[in-house]
């Protein structure tokens, strides 16, 4: 019987980039991420739709000249796992939008300032990433098991995401904040974007302290379920780092691009969950292939799990997400619709 050959559940690069390429391209991308830092806090402004829609177009065209690169200094399957992890984490990035949208409403960042908090933000979570992948790849490179909990997290993840709402979170935040005021001097009026300010001869905190452990606090959350999915894609650290790093480019203007629209995508969280159990279902049956625990089929793998190849997954992304912007925008317009009729009926009645 002809047996074909079985693609990858985890993708296999044939060789690693060269240290001088992999230097200079972090060296250039921490380049851009300072300029971007230096512009948000220089020029704090309200960006218009036109000028985030600019530079959201920017930094996915730099992904994609970054992909071609990996392809002729690398191989095709350096640039297919790169825009896989990329995919798959910027689309569990704009997740973050959600909590973003609570954080700066409910302590009321003044908009001409969200720019600077977000960049913060996005620092720390590229931080906390980087801290991350490090310490995942050394131990994957040990314990080959750790894909059945990376699995099974990222599975306890996508059933979350589905029964609970950011507005949970929020409330769990809510008792830490509480709890903080009362033991730290701080005023509830902002200084610019000052974290620290003098009223009355004496330095106290501003609201921005609260800001930022709020959104500290998110990206670790963050963190632990993008790093293990994104392990489902390849376990190469450079470009499982640099695919959160395009994937965190950009999404300050993206939170300006989408503005109120983010938290209106009703069906978005239920996109994300799908995603979240399909990359954990993968881990787990990568797991199952390379199964090393005696108590588990005698310490052998289990050839009857299936492979599910790469290119698969990246379909699987792109399709959920498009699917689930796309349900929650013809929702708009039918809750739209409905709302316009029950305005003519109530003024036909009266």
């Amino acid at each position: 019987m002809l047996s074909l050959p079985i693609a990858p559940t985890v993708i296999e690069l044939p060789f690693r980039l060269s240290a001088t390429f992999e230097i200079i391209a972090l060296v250039v991308l921490v380049a851009i991420l300072a300029f971007d830092l230096i512009l948000a806090f220089k020029r704090p402004h309200i960006p218009s739709t036109k000028e985030s829609a600019i530079w959201v177009s920017i930094y996915v065209g730099l992904a994609i000249v970054f992909a071609g690169l990996l392809w002729i200094f690398g191989s095709g399957d350096h640039a297919f796992a790169f825009v896989s992890g990329w995919a798959l984490e910027y689309s569990l990035s704009i997740d973050n939008l959600f909590v973003f949208v609570i954080i700066m409403g409910r302590f009321a960042v003044p908009r001409k300032y969200q720019q600077e908090v977000l960049m913060v933000g996005i620092i720390l979570a590229l931080i906390l990433r980087g801290i991350f992948i490090v310490l995942g790849v050394a131990l994957i490179e040990q314990f080959s098991w750790l894909f059945y909990i990376f699995g099974a997290f990222l599975l306890y993840t996508a059933v979350r995401q589905v029964f609970e709402n950011h507005d949970e979170m929020e409330q769990t935040e809510g008792r830490f904040i509480g709890w903080l005021r009362k033991r730290v001097a701080m005023t509830n009026e902002y200084d610019g974007a000052k974290m620290r300010t003098v009223i009355d001869g004496r330095k106290v905190w501003t609201p921005i302290l609260l800001v930022f452990i709020a959104i500290g606090t998110t990206d670790l959350i963050f963190a632990l379920d993008s790093i293990p999915a994104i392990f489902g894609v390849t376990t190469d650290p450079f470009l499982v780092f640099t695919a959160n790093i395009f994937a965190l480019m950009g999404l300050r203007q993206l939170y300006f691009l989408l503005g109120d629209l983010i938290d209106k995508l009703e069906y978005l969280h239920y996109g994300i969950a799908f995603i979240l159990g399909f990359i954990g279902v993968k881990l787990v049956f990568h797991a199952m292939h390379a199964n090393e625990l005696p108590f588990i089929n005698g310490g052998n793998p289990i050839e009857w799990a299936p492979d599910i190849p790469s290119w698969l997954s990246l379909i699987v992304i792109i399709a959920a997400m498009t699917v689930a912007v796309v349900a929650s925008l013809i929702k708009i317009r039918v809750d739209a619709r409905k709302a316009v009729t029950a305005d003519d009926r109530t003024d036909v009645d009266a």
